[in-house]
């Protein structure tokens, strides 16, 4: 069987791709929120994100003015933070950070009984409270930011909640959203790393850190 591929450039393919998807969407989504949900579907193939997606009302005018005004970015996830355009980072003068494997987060982990990905949430509220916190992995991240936050101890700029799985995933997802904090959040047990890195770089594309495709 002889296959026909397209040769073309890389961002053609991209540019391709978000086209087909555009084509094959089947669930109206506001156009405002439309290049963060397409870059989530164009990493993931997954058309149901169209759907399980949650944007505050103040999310994206908050995430953008974050981005623009040189606010920091945290994760819980060497993966998700692999997968963030550092190039586009560089344009606001940003970095983002995750201290998942850092010595002190595993002794502050052990000492206190907690997740690492629960003891890194302290260590960037020690570092700085003014961060975007992008969770793709741990639920009990979410749950740490939820009690800090509930606690005033930390007012996050905006949130991303993405963690997959089955436990605890959605309860703290719900959690997030019934605080009154922007936040980005894929309702249900979808999301990831790669969920995660995608609704960032989506965001920064935004604020004007690299051209969009589409």
């Amino acid at each position: 069987m002889k296959i026909q591929l397209d040769q073309s450039l890389p961002e053609d393919i991209e540019k391709r791709s978000f086209e087909i998807i555009e084509s094959e969407l089947k669930t109206y989504i506001p156009e405002d929120i439309k290049p963060i949900v397409k870059r989530v579907i164009h990493t993931t193939a997954d058309f149901s994100y169209a759907e399980n997606m949650r944007f505050s009302p103040e999310a994206l005018e908050a995430a953008v003015k974050a981005v623009k005004g040189g606010v920091n970015i945290f994760t819980d996830t060497n993966m998700a933070l692999a997968g963030i355009n550092k190039k586009a980072l560089s344009v606001f003068g940003i970095e983002a950070k995750c201290f998942m494997s850092d010595e002190d987060v595993a002794r502050a982990a052990r000492e206190n009984k907690t997740t690492r990905a629960a003891a890194s949430v302290d260590k960037a509220a020690i570092e700085g409270k003014d961060f975007i916190y992008v969770v793709g992995n741990a639920p009990t991240a979410l749950i740490r930011l939820y009690e800090l936050i509930t606690e005033e101890k930390i007012k996050p700029r905006l949130i991303v909640g993405a963690p997959v799985g089955f436990v605890n995933v959605v309860e703290s997802k719900e959690l997030i959203m019934s605080l009154n904090v922007p936040y980005i959040v894929c309702a249900g047990r979808k999301g990831g790393s790669n969920v995660a890195a995608a609704i960032v770089n989506a965001i920064l594309y935004m604020a004007g850190g690299r051209k969009q495709n589409f």
